[in-house]
Order: C-alpha cells, then sequence, then structure tokens
C-alpha cells in the first residue's frame, strides 16, 4: 500500500481500485480478461474539418482471442468503447455501466511533459457509483488502468451478488 501510494496511487476517492487490490492481495480476484494489446492512434485532416482517435484493443476472455478497433472522440473514449465492444459478447451488463467523470493530476509537473500522471474516474450504472484510479508515466496507460478497474470491480460485485442470491434458495414444500 505504501509503495503505490509513493507511486502516486490515491484510494480515498477510489474505492472501487482499492477494493480491486484488497482482492488481487487475498487471492479471490477474477480478472475479467486477458490483456494481449491496445492501442490507440489520432488523426486530422489538413483542413481541420475532422478529428478521429481510434482504438484496437486485444484480449483473451474465457480462453478466446478478441480483437475490436472502435472510435472515440479522443483515446481514452476510443478505448473504453473498443473494450466495451470485446467484453459485451462474455459481459452483456457491461453496456449498465457509463464513465460519469474524468479527471487528470499531474504528479511531478517538474519534470513536463514526462511526468507522472494519477486518473481517477468515477463511474455508474445508472443506481451506484464508484470511482477508480490508474496511475502511470502515459497519461493513457493511467486511464487503461482506472477503466479496467471500473468494469472489474462493478461485474464481479454483480457475479458475487448473484451467487449470494443462488446460495439462498428456498426448499419447495418447507416449513416457513
Amino acid at each position: 500500500m505504501k509503495r503505490l501510494e509513493s507511486e502516486g496511487y490515491e484510494f480515498e476517492a477510489a474505492e472501487a481500485s482499492f477494493d480491486v487490490l484488497i482482492r488481487k492481495q487475498l487471492g479471490l480476484h477474477r480478472p475479467l480478461f486477458e490483456l494481449l494489446e491496445y492501442h490507440c492512434s489520432y488523426r486530422r485532416s489538413g483542413e481541420g474539418l475532422w478529428n478521429k482517435c481510434e482504438a484496437t484493443v486485444k484480449v483473451r476472455v474465457h480462453g478466446e482471442a478478441e480483437y475490436t478497433v472502435a472510435e472515440g472522440d479522443g483515446p481514452v473514449n476510443a478505448l473504453d468503447a473498443a473494450l466495451r465492444k470485446a467484453l459485451k459478447p462474455f459481459y452483456p451488463k457491461i453496456g449498465d455501466i457509463q464513465l460519469d467523470d474524468y479527471k487528470v493530476r499531474i504528479l511531478n509537473s517538474q519534470k513536463g511533459s514526462a511526468a507522472r500522471t494519477r486518473v481517477l474516474i468515477d463511474s455508474t450504472d445508472g443506481h451506484e457509483s464508484w470511482g477508480t484510479v490508474g496511475v502511470s508515466d502515459n497519461i493513457i496507460e493511467a486511464s487503461w488502468l482506472a477503466l479496467v478497474d471500473s468494469f472489474e470491480f462493478k461485474l464481479a460485485e454483480r457475479a458475487q451478488r448473484r451467487a449470494a442470491e443462488e446460495e439462498v434458495i428456498p426448499l419447495v414444500g418447507a416449513p416457513a
């Protein structure tokens, strides 16, 4: 914990990332997917008529490789769209999760454009809200880490809730 905080992590506003971290430490974390690679690019026309960000995501889910491409208003929006596209066939409820707020903090500004970045993402499913954090020297990587924590936190929470509900199945004809 102290090492992560010294790297720039802050968990006060990122309770979901803290939950995922604890699960990893306890050996209870089940990743949604294995990241194989991702890539973001930006294209701008000479006239400034169109600007596009494109992201490709290659992941392995339940042994199956998924390779998707999506466009967005910016690199994080494009990554979000490409990751959702890859995961939706396996986790349909991912469509309920929406990015609600996105904050960037430069941690060591004296390094200029090589500064370490902290990204905080607030997400919602329309009923609950949660926060996640990512830290990296690369703003796209920091955003990716926070985005993945958001999805893993909520989908793991739903899976736990479903499992708990299945354990409490009343016996038919049993006395109340």
